[in-house]
């Protein structure tokens, strides 16, 4: 155990000093690259203006958010109403669509209970 230690130990180290010389090359690199996102000045004022424009840009947006559900219930009730129409295929479609939702829904309490299957700690 104390081997594993070491060698881990060892490894972070390397890690470390790894970013530490090519850290600061890599961040210029990636502002360069990106470049034209960066909005000028880039002060706290301008970020606090950019998240307050995003966030109303989101609040107007849900309107035609709701318009698009309503429009996916309405094709999910016209499907439901002509089932004995509907094939295979979009049935199976549908069943994976379930079971995958069922999956992510239980990697979620898994990682709400703290990665165990047992029960969430007190």
């Amino acid at each position: 155990m104390a081997s594993k230690l070491l060698q881990f130990q060892s490894k972070a180290s390397e890690a470390s000093k790894l970013v530490a010389r090519h850290g600061t090359s890599y961040y210029k690199q990636l502002l360069e690259q990106n470049k034209q996102y960066i909005q000028e000045p880039p002060t706290i004022e301008k970020c606090n203006e950019l998240s307050k424009q995003l966030f109303y840009t989101r609040l107007a947006s849900i309107p035609g958010r709701t318009e698009s559900f309503w429009k996916e219930l309405d094709y999910v009730k016209n499907l439901w109403k002509n089932r004995k129409e509907l094939k295979v295929e979009d049935a199976g479609i549908a069943a994976l669509f379930g079971i995958e939702c069922f999956a992510w829904f239980c990697a979620g309490e898994i990682v709400g209970r703290g990665f165990t299957f047992t029960g969430y700690y007190v």
